[in-house]
């Protein structure tokens, strides 16, 4: 378009000149410098607030089809953030572990559990960080996505379609959210955690998420029994009952922590189960006191 508008203003320019017309007033025979200029090109940024049909590692604008949260779905954008100072200045999107990584992971985690209305963690639902591709980080992209979906169970992580919006989806009551479970073992291993409604036969039940101090993985691993102590307490604030060393003979623990690469990226998030292996429940123990968690 610009060839062109050149083209016809030099002509015009030539065809004065040729029939040595005078300039009429208010012309400067500069005809070039009248046309406004082109508005500065504006990076694309997605949107928050809006679903996607398929679940996206990286953000190619190509693969970017943003739908309505009432329409089927896989993920919510629920928030996009900036990255800024140092971590701009790298030559690609951030990678696992990075600086980078773990800042936007940081805001996502805040953002996302306040829109949903709890800690996410404390709920069927995963939290993925999207950067830009490389060639959009490139040419000056900074922002990350903050997307959520929901998983079929505490340990399936097969992702589920949806047909409504996720914001509030962890006020009290929600299906979402974790109740009470029937450890399924073999031997002193836990297998799986069968999700069992609490007026059913359990002998577990979900109390919270301990934030873990920003150690390494390796450390974290090396005294779990650091991750146990920290539930205790929670179980202790769950139940209400005192915060002492007769915990450990009040309730046994179960913990679910993130893997090395989600520690790295910024995870601290461990999740406490109460459990109590020679005892049948059939109500939830939130606020039961000492007659309902009893010394033994």
């Amino acid at each position: 378009m610009r060839r062109r508008w050149t083209a016809v203003a030099v002509g015009v320019t030539a065809m004065l000149a040729l029939a040595g017309c005078g300039v009429p007033a208010g012309v400067d025979r500069d005809l070039a410098d009248d046309w406004p200029a082109f508005p500065a090109a504006e990076a694309f940024v997605p949107a928050a607030e809006v679903c996607h049909a398929t679940i996206q590692d990286v953000g190619y604008l190509s693969g970017y089809n943003p739908i309505d949260c009432t329409t089927s779905h896989r993920a919510e954008t629920l928030h996009v953030g900036t990255l800024t100072d140092a971590d701009t200045g790298r030559d690609a999107p951030p990678r696992t572990g990075s600086d980078g990584m773990r800042t936007a992971y940081a805001e996502c985690d805040r953002q996302v559990s306040k829109a949903v209305g709890a800690d996410w963690r404390s709920g069927r639902l995963r939290l993925s960080i999207v950067f830009p591709s490389a060639p959009a980080w490139s040419g000056g992209a900074r922002w990350f996505r903050c997307d959520l979906f929901e998983v079929t169970s505490l340990d399936d992580d097969s992702v589920t379609a949806r047909s409504a919006s996720l914001r509030n989806a962890l006020t009290p009551g929600s299906p979402l959210a974790y109740g009470c479970f029937e450890p399924k073992l073999s031997k002193d291993d836990i297998e799986e955690m069968r999700p069992v409604a609490c007026t059913a036969k359990h002998h577990a039940e979900f109390v919270g998420i301990h934030p873990f101090p920003d150690v390494t993985y390796a450390d974290f691993q090396r005294d779990s029994e650091r991750a146990h102590k920290a539930c205790r307490a929670l179980i202790a604030a769950y139940v209400k009952v005192p915060n002492n060393s007769d915990m450990r003979y009040r309730a046994g623990t179960i913990i679910y922590h993130p893997v090395a690469e989600q520690w790295n990226d910024g995870d601290r998030g461990v999740q406490c189960f109460l459990w109590l292996g020679n005892r049948t429940l059939t109500r939830s123990l939130k606020g039961a006191g000492s007659k309902g968690l009893p010394v033994r």
